[in-house]
């Protein structure tokens, strides 16, 4: 099997070989937590989620680093007033890193309620402050960057006329950009309007500051994910991914600050997930088309009809190729909702089906394996491995009806590698399974508050427990070796 991915360098899918065989290592994007992470963040992770577990079920041993950006930038404009940060803590009369702890707690926890896997790596842009003043000074040395009034900017011209080539990845040109462009954060400090800052002199009012060769100040926003790849990947890495929205200016002035720093790309494959709509609008505050993904979850909304488990939006999410816009809606969910149930139920059924080679089969399991590593191996392509999938589901069926035979070593070869695709691959989970779980555990803890009842002669209150839990079908057994409970 050869994988290809879609590179978003090249335009087009290449065969993947990594540098070092065997190995993979990725870098995507992480959040800036200032706010409630939302949904179009969760597609973006949520896909990296599927690659990064795709590569491993692969064979690829895959360090994964993922940043947060937890330092606060200028806008466009310059006003630090419209640092995201800035804004945020005089709003809640919160410190920027009572910020920064509460967004990434809840940026963590959405995550973990889709089932993400946490990155190999997590790295803060305030953690690595220093790589990135070391950084700006070899770009100065090398001539790619200079110093104005406290602040350091990458120069883009002295970059073109060297040979090199800003805008390879945007495919924009040089000259239309530079025709295109205002001056609104330099303020004049600027050689040219598309050069962009290293580092910036922090204002009187600017909260987030620290020392520099420059004075005081804070780092830009390109440098930070340049510091952060190339200390834990190295120089140049393999996958280098994020959204869309992120391919200019960020991902392009990483591969100039990259080349300019050490002479060579930074980055073998760029990989750009797309966009999420909701009812085939794009997803904004401002035009009230916006829910948060625990909204989502709770049903708390006015777009669904009913709350959608997170198994359930992860497994819509993934009937869309990452590079496809996703759009979801009320009857989107429904009938994923629906496939997820049927699959589910499937994979139930082949836990209790008996093998029988007295018929032949007309479902060829060498071919369908196939089919279903073509799909993955092919840019990671979700929506056709899925569909493969219920190829398998409807051969399950066809099983239970007795429509259809299998041998015992197929029937377990058939187990373990749709088991594999659906919960280690895709990273559904059952969702039966974890409310058997989770009512195992609500149990557990009213037998211990009845045991400390009982330890605290607190009869009334230990046998209110046992009565009210049999009316709900639950009998608790007392014995030797402790509290049991039987449901009728």
């Amino acid at each position: 099997m050869q994988l290809k991915i879609y590179n978003s360098l090249a335009g087009e899918k290449e065969i993947f070989k990594p540098i070092l065989e065997g190995n993979v290592g990725m870098y995507v994007c992480g959040p800036t937590v200032y706010s409630n992470v939302h949904l179009g963040n969760v597609r973006t992770f949520l896909s990296f989620d599927f690659i990064y577990r795709s590569l491993t079920h692969l064979g690829y041993k895959v360090r994964y680093v993922r940043n947060i950006t937890d330092a606060g930038h200028l806008t466009d404009d310059g006003d630090v007033n419209n640092d995201r940060f800035v804004k945020q803590t005089r709003l809640e009369k919160l410190e920027p890193m009572e910020i920064v702890q509460k967004y990434t707690v809840d940026f963590h926890k959405v995550l973990d309620m889709f089932n993400l896997l946490p990155p190999n790596i997590e790295p803060t842009a305030t953690g690595h402050i220093l790589e990135q003043i070391e950084l700006t000074q070899k770009l100065i040395e090398t001539g790619f960057a200079y110093e104005s009034n406290g602040s350091v900017y990458f120069d883009v011209l002295e970059y073109n006329a060297r040979g090199l080539n800003y805008g390879e990845l945007s495919k924009r040109n040089i000259e239309e950009l530079f025709a295109n462009t205002r001056d609104l954060d330099g303020q004049g400090e600027k050689k040219n309007p598309q050069d962009f800052a290293l580092w910036k002199k922090a204002s009187p009012a600017h909260i987030m500051r620290w020392n520099s060769p420059w004075g005081e100040g804070f780092p830009g926003w390109h440098l930070e994910c340049t510091a952060m790849s190339t200390k834990y990947l190295g120089e140049t890495f393999d996958i280098h991914g994020g959204g869309m929205d992120l391919k200019f200016p960020h991902h392009e002035c990483e591969i100039a600050q990259g080349k300019a720093c050490n002479g060579a790309s930074p980055v073998n494959y760029w990989m750009h997930a797309n966009m999420l709509t909701m009812n085939s609008q794009r997803m904004s505050k401002s035009t009230g088309n916006y829910i948060l993904p625990m909204q989502l979850v709770s049903g708390e909304n006015d777009f669904f009809e009913k709350p959608f488990h997170p198994a359930i939006v992860r497994f819509c999410f993934l009937q869309a190729h990452y590079r496809s816009v996703l759009d979801i809606s009320n009857d989107a969910m429904l009938a994923s909702e629906k496939g997820f149930s049927r699959l589910m139920e499937a994979l139930k059924i082949l836990n209790s089906i008996t093998p029988n080679d007295e018929k032949r089969s007309g479902f060829s399991l060498e071919d369908w394996k196939t089919k279903a590593y073509d799909a993955l191996t092919d840019d990671f392509n979700s929506p056709v491995l899925i569909a493969h999938l219920f190829e398998a589901v409807k051969f399950i069926f066809a099983l239970k009806d007795e429509k259809e035979t299998i041998s015992a070593k197929d029937l377990e070869d058939l187990r373990s590698t749709l088991n594999a695709f659906v919960f280690d691959v895709l990273g559904l989970q059952n969702i039966e399974e974890n409310n058997n779980e989770k009512l195992d555990q609500t149990l557990q803890v009213l037998i211990e508050l009845r045991n400390q009842a009982r330890r605290s002669k607190n009869f009334d209150l230990s046998d209110q427990i046992r009565d009210k839990l049999l009316a709900e079908g639950i009998e608790l057994k007392d014995g030797r070796e402790g509290t049991t409970y039987s449901i009728s």
